[in-house]
């Protein structure tokens, strides 16, 4: 099981150079890979591009770029661009969104998320393994009239989908690589989450998908105060019903309930909890919520883990 962290330097005088800072830290303290949200912001392929550009042998990848508003010739021509920068360590992670935010943002309905997200994964397997695609679907159509291939980047960029919905996971199963679930307890995961994906990639003749499991955490022991920090961070996806059904189904009530939060003991113990219940990997996010101090302490100790 391999261990990496989310990147968030948003608030940086300069977010791109404050990113390469905090990715040469993470690499150094024996950290694997380092992951990138996609909001309406930085654009995280890019990001993921320049960062394993400058830090060599981290791999890096974004968690998750929404289906909505995107065109699978598009991601496929910024995920080989990506996967050729940085040599083969490049892992493209995608997601339904939210109807709020897609209507809001893109003006656009969302309407029949599963149905576009397999037609997505179909054409977009097609153009990042062969740089071409003759698809056509009742909601997309991808049949680029010249090659889509970006030399030098590897056949087959992974593809994750931040999959927890029993049909998302049986399409992601199905069409992807693994998934990447965020907030999801180790309950949730061993007794919903990989049965469901691991299942639908076993019927549908595909090797045992990869689990990403991203967890909110840090190390920290200033545990109150860091936690009320946290459920107010966090609350935000709780109006979702998706993260609201996956955060029960892991014995939780809110959010920052499934969140880790204690001294190396606990945060040790909880990957190890996360790894039992089927994580092929783990990746930390909102390590920087308690300040650089715990942040490092943090990043130490899953660097450690990693090793």
């Amino acid at each position: 099981m391999t261990v990496g962290v989310a990147l968030n330097a948003a608030d940086a005088d300069n977010q791109i150079d404050a990113t390469v800072r905090l990715a040469r830290e993470a690499a150094a303290a024996g950290l694997r890979s380092a992951w990138f949200g996609q909001t309406f912001g930085a654009d995280s392929p890019q990001l993921a591009a320049i960062v394993g550009r400058e830090v060599p042998g981290l791999h890096v990848g974004t968690s998750a770029i929404p289906v909505f508003g995107r065109h699978p010739l598009l991601i496929s021509s910024q995920a080989q661009t990506a996967q050729a920068a940085t040599h083969g360590r490049y892992h493209l992670g995608l997601a339904l969104g939210t109807k709020r935010l897609t209507e809001t943002g893109f003006g656009i309905p969302f309407e029949r998320p599963i149905a576009r997200l397999r037609e997505f994964l179909t054409a977009l397997r097609q153009l990042t393994e062969t740089g071409t695609a003759d698809f056509h679907g009742e909601l997309l159509t991808a049949r680029p009239p010249m090659s889509a291939r970006v030399s030098g980047a590897e056949a087959g960029v992974p593809l994750l989908v931040a999959a927890m919905g029993p049909q998302a996971l049986r399409a992601s199963g199905e069409l992807a690589d693994g998934i990447l679930p965020y907030l999801a307890g180790p309950r949730a995961l061993e007794e919903h989450i990989v049965p469901a994906v691991t299942a639908a990639a076993r019927a549908a003749g595909r090797p045992a998908p990869r689990i990403v499991a991203l967890v909110y955490g840090v190390v920290t022991d200033d545990v109150d105060r860091v936690r009320e920090k946290a459920a107010q961070q966090l609350a935000f996806y709780e109006q979702f019903p998706s993260y609201a059904r996956v955060i029960g189904l892991s014995g939780g009530l809110r959010a920052v309930d499934v969140a880790v939060i204690g001294d190396e003991e606990r945060v040790a113990a909880e990957v190890r909890r996360y790894r039992d219940a089927g994580a092929t990997e783990v990746v930390f996010s909102g390590t920087e919520i308690a300040g650089d101090a715990d942040r490092r302490r943090t990043w130490e100790l899953l660097g450690d883990l990693a090793g």
